[in-house]
């Protein structure tokens, strides 16, 4: 869905001015609704930027890392709150979790030993493994929020212990090649942008090394364009079953570890990061690499993102980002689905549970939603709960409050429905009958 041309045009200049003020060499930005890039805003000419130029994606990488550890808890293969022991004995620091770890809780130090990682060529797991130590634990698990870089060489070197199969393969077969990211690579394939440090004094360009990590690859190895990280902003919106179960993707996007406690603006899930503006929450995550910064923001209820890139390190790309994000999305806000009427009856039973019901004088309104087959009830207005049927009379709750809890229609002797019990909690239908 393309934007209004007023939308597009704010867009363009928010990019066309934070080029000129950030001073960077080359910006893009992308704008996503329902699942396609809607608009892109280029701004600089070295390179002149568009939706297939590469740019080095840095730690968006994690996200990926990420959905493949989901992919192997989902297989049976592994647990959240398997200590990393149990996968990479002998570490030193094997009692940190994997959760822990997708959720920067674990206390572990940020970078590996040796060179900064981003700028030298990388070594192997072993090597990797060898400057791993009870040493690199920085603050007692869980704590405290604490970045670690070293945390996703680690979640990489798990899964090429558990499956057999280095990262970048398992990357390529379970992600890239499903989601048609085909521009996504583990190495620069041109056209790429070269990458630079800006001189803070004079503006002349000096061109960053493009290093291969080695076993830090899944924590900012890769390299993408527009056109493929607006294919995975909209996996992140509406996850495509084949790839990782919905379920699961929602899963991924609750708070582990709160970075910002002053304010809760900032949070980070199973891979990643969460940042509140106002009453949304986007999903995403930031990367940089010397040479290169990308953002990547998804408000999944709108199925709305933005991505970008900008090749000069230190860009404030991220904050730009959101702020292009909650400017679409005030702008345009998402049209409601239309409501359409339902096909058929709905089925024995529902009848009789739905309307108004009362429990302490508070009411709760349910009714049928015959294209999700769930019941939807709704309290005092603005609790919503949806339950899905789990045998006579027995419903489980699916989302909202009473998520896995147990909706019972209680009937007397004539077999007539006389009250619901939702955990406890009986509703009847007069609001002077006693529960």
């Amino acid at each position: 869905m393309s934007l209004l041309p007023g939308t597009a045009r704010h867009v363009d200049v928010l990019v066309a001015e934070a080029q000129a003020a950030g001073r960077t060499p080359s910006l893009v930005m992308g704008v996503v609704r329902d699942g396609r890039l809607g608009h892109l805003a280029t701004a600089g000419e070295h390179p002149r930027p568009d939706a297939d130029l590469q740019y080095r994606i840095g730690s968006i990488s994690k996200t990926m890392t990420a959905t493949l550890v989901m992919q192997e808890r989902d297989a049976g293969r592994l647990a959240l709150d398997d200590p990393l022991e149990k996968h990479l004995p002998g570490t030193g620091v094997g009692a940190v979790t994997l959760r822990q770890l997708l959720g920067h809780a674990s206390g572990l130090q940020r970078e590996p030993e040796g060179q900064w990682w981003e700028r030298a060529e990388g070594a192997d797991l072993a090597t990797l493994l060898s400057g791993v130590s009870a040493a690199k634990i920085a603050y007692p698990a869980h704590r405290s929020y604490h970045y670690s870089n070293l945390a996703y060489g680690l979640l990489g070197g798990v899964l090429e212990r558990i499956t057999g199969t280095p990262w970048a393969r398992l990357l390529r077969e379970r992600i890239l090649e499903p989601l048609g990211m085909h521009r996504t690579t583990y190495a620069a394939t041109e056209p790429f942008a070269r990458g630079y440090v800006v001189h803070p004094w004079h503006g002349t360009l000096r061109e960053e090394p493009r290093t291969d990590t080695g076993a830090m690859a899944p924590a900012g190895q890769l390299w993408s364009t527009v056109e493929d990280l607006a294919r995975w902003a909209a996996f992140l919106a509406d996850p495509a079953p084949g790839v990782l179960a919905p379920g699961t993707l929602t899963e991924m996007c609750a708070p582990v570890v709160m970075n910002d406690l002053d304010s809760w603006t900032d949070g980070h899930g199973l891979g990643l990061e969460l940042y509140r503006d106002g009453d949304r929450v986007y999903v995403g995550h930031g990367g940089s690499m010397p040479g290169y910064v990308a953002a990547l923001a998804v408000h999944r209820r709108s199925r709305t993102a933005v991505v970008g890139f900008a090749n000069a390190y230190g860009f404030g790309i991220g904050s730009l980002g959101r702020r292009i994000l909650t400017a679409v999305l005030d702008a345009e806000p998402p049209l409601p689905r239309p409501w359409r009427p339902a096909d058929a009856a709905p089925p024995a039973g529902v009848t009789e549970v739905a309307g108004r019901w009362w429990w302490m004088g508070v009411p709760l309104d349910v009714s049928w939603d015959a294209a999700a087959g769930e019941l939807v009830a709704l309290m005092r207005g603005e609790r919503l709960n949806r339950f899905v049927p789990e045998g006579t009379d027995r419903w489980r709750g699916c989302s909202g409050p009473e998520n896995g809890e147990i909706l019972s229609v209680l009937r007397d002797a004539t077999g007539a429905v006389t009250a619901l019990d939702i955990a406890t909690f009986v509703f009847t239908r007069h609001p002077d009958e006693e529960p």
